[in-house]
């Protein structure tokens, strides 16, 4: 389990899509309040997925190949090869320019609702489904499983609080690097989505498989 939340936390927290328009906020006139309510609600997110997964299992794992055992970590195949065939799909597909998103041009006016509301949007769903089947394995009785669900969601969030700190103590100069930052994602979107696409998708079937025979 620790293994895997790792890779799917970095999977998460490295997506340039939700980097990108961070960086937006950021560049915003209230950017540090909106960078903090996407950061938050993105934070949110995560632990709300969590939360239902421990409701459901009583902080309990449940048997090994049982019938919610097996269903977990088929979900988790399926998200995998989902992955890798979506990663294939765009490594084939002709390049596009990547401008800016519309609604960067009304940003300055956004509220923090909008903002809040954009981290829900862009968050990548496919990989926290997979970090919530991973995390029906949890044992809340042992302190360690706590922290290491409390280290996915960090890790999960890792770029944001890196990127909102760096705008807070050091406005002037975190202004024109992550803005550089951003078009450098701008220009390697595209590798970058393929790359953690495979990356994951190939980890997470991989593993999969082999729980299901073993």
């Amino acid at each position: 389990m620790v293994l895997d939340l790792m890779v799917i936390g970095t999977a998460i927290t490295l997506g340039p899509l939700h980097n990108s328009a961070f960086i937006l906020l950021l560049s915003s006139r209230r950017g540090v309040r909106q960078g903090l309510a996407f950061l938050l609600s993105w934070l949110a997110n995560l632990i709300t997925v969590i939360a239902v997964v421990v409701l459901l299992t009583g902080g309990q794992p449940p048997a090994h190949h049982s019938a919610p055992s097996t269903a977990a970590i088929a979900a988790k195949l399926a998200i995998g090869l989902t992955l890798v065939l979506y990663g294939a799909h765009r490594r084939r597909r002709p390049p596009r320019p990547h401008g800016p998103p519309r609604w960067a041009a009304r940003i300055d006016n956004a509220s923090w609702i909008t903002a809040a509301g954009l981290a829900w949007l862009l968050q990548p769903w496919g990989l926290v489904a997979a970090g919530a089947a991973t995390a029906l394995q949890a044992n809340l009785s042992a302190a360690a499983d706590w922290l290491v669900l409390t280290g996915y969601c960090l890790l999960a969030t890792l770029s944001l609080i890196v990127m909102e700190m760096y705008a807070v103590w050091a406005p002037a100069v975190a202004e024109a690097r992550l803005n550089a930052l951003r078009d450098w994602l701008s220009r390697h979107q595209e590798q970058l989505v393929v790359t953690l696409s495979l990356l994951a998708g190939l980890w997470l079937t991989a593993v999969s498989i082999y729980e299901l025979v073993t």
